[in-house]
């Protein structure tokens, strides 16, 4: 209970209204596709500011991006009732117990495994569905079979920037161990300079961990020091690694594994610049971390404001972040979350891409995680009673941009301006 009570106080600073400007800031702060090198180094970035028709442009390129994913990728992902990628064949249902799983195996879903996801004491039976069946038409079966579980699809959830693998890169590694006030949840991050002995790193699929520019971009604006300089500079970090080489990896499933190892771990803030549709696991894992003391930072997506809301940045209490360009304007190519929280640098982001190199990136992702290491100073360890006054501190820093007050473009405003080498 004592959680609730904090949440919602929480939830009022983040949503609430309050007459002038400086009221609204106090008494307001709740908070594209996998980063696997295969998938995404053939699609070209997208120069939104060449964009004519930006929306319906944004919403072809989602659309064509998600049939490629699956055309390429046939044995291993499908298509749900809504169009989302998942993985192929499978189901995932929590809330079940031996008599639902008989019933389901006698109407030929066959049980894969059934897994206790520790840290969120979340358990979870995943479903093999009948030779010849779709996943969309076999979820609405199972779903039906068994109402008192919660049943949905594996689905996957995209990197909200340009990424790549990074095929025989040295991997960060952290000095001895120890626990760590940051997380990320992407792909694996590699050994550059600015994030040396500082990165402890976790697989939650096939080849994971395995270095990917994404992840190792995340990583370096969270935490990185020296050359690439982060908004927690100096800071130890967990990673865990959602995709390895699995053309299906970034599923619901091995995101909320990684947020129960995070939560064992102790981590305070979470990133997660990934974007996908609603889904039960995922909203489950995220609120059984989310009562545990963890806030998570979650990235828009790169998709247009045309494109369905975007989870997990969706999800209540979960701080959704946008990007802006140099001149404090939002990316014209910034998805949506069904809330704005704040904003942060997401143009000519300057970031570790590889052992031996840094780029200027541009998109959401990169947004996300300035946002989350300055949330991090604030709020060290999980704490549910130091939740409110962390966030009213974050609130207050934002820099306000647009119309005065929380708008829905810019949130709160600008956090971090000054990072990410601008």
């Amino acid at each position: 209970m004592r959680f609730w009570t904090i949440f919602l106080v929480v939830l009022c600073l983040l949503f609430g209204g309050a007459g002038g400007h400086v009221a609204a800031q106090v008494a307001l702060p709740p908070v594209a596709l996998p980063d696997t090198g295969r998938i995404l180094t053939p699609l070209p970035d997208i120069d939104a500011e060449r964009l004519t028709g930006i929306g319906d442009r944004l919403r072809k390129v989602r659309l064509d991006r998600i049939a490629w994913l699956v055309r390429s990728n046939r044995d291993s992902i499908e298509l749900d009732a809504r169009g989302e990628p998942a993985v192929r064949g499978v189901l995932v249902a929590s809330g079940v117990d031996t008599a639902m799983i008989a019933r389901a195996g006698k109407a030929g879903f066959a049980l894969i495994d059934r897994e206790r996801i520790e840290g969120l004491d979340l358990d979870i039976a995943r479903f093999r569905v009948p030779e010849g069946r779709s996943l969309a038409r076999a979820s609405t079966q199972l779903a039906k079979l068994l109402p008192q579980a919660e049943v949905d699809a594996d689905n996957l959830y995209l990197a909200s920037g340009s990424g790549g693998a990074l095929p025989g890169a040295a991997l960060a590694s952290a000095s001895g161990s120890g626990s760590a006030s940051l997380g990320l949840i992407d792909g694996g991050v590699a050994a550059h300079p600015s994030l040396a002995g500082r990165v402890e790193q976790r697989g939650f699929a096939t080849g994971a961990p395995a270095a990917g520019r994404h992840g190792t971009a995340v990583a370096s604006l969270l935490v990185g020091s020296g050359g690439v300089q982060g908004a927690a500079p100096g800071q130890r970090l967990l990673a865990a690694d959602v995709y390895g080489t699995d053309p299906a990896g970034g599923n619901a499933s091995a995101i909320a594994r990684a947020l129960g190892w995070l939560v064992q771990r102790g981590v305070a803030v979470t990133t997660i610049s990934l974007v996908g549709p609603d889904n039960r696991l995922l909203s489950a894992a995220v609120s059984r971390a989310q009562q545990r003391g963890m806030l998570i930072v979650a990235a828009v997506g790169n998709d247009g404001p045309a494109a369905p809301p975007s989870y997990p940045a969706s999800y209540k209490g979960v701080f959704a972040v946008t990007g802006v360009d140099r001149k404090n304007r939002a990316l014209p190519e910034a998805g949506r979350a069904l809330h704005v929280d704040f904003a942060a640098p997401g143009e000519a982001v300057l970031a570790a891409t590889s052992p031996a190199s840094a780029d200027r990136l541009r998109g959401t992702s990169f947004a996300a995680p300035l946002v989350a290491g300055r949330l991090a100073l604030r709020y060290p360890a999980p704490s549910v009673e130091r939740i409110a006054p962390a966030v009213a501190a974050l609130v207050m820093e934002a820099r306000d941009l647009g119309r005065k007050g929380r708008d829905k473009i810019y949130g709160h405003g600008l956090i971090c301006g000054a990072c990410g080498g601008r």
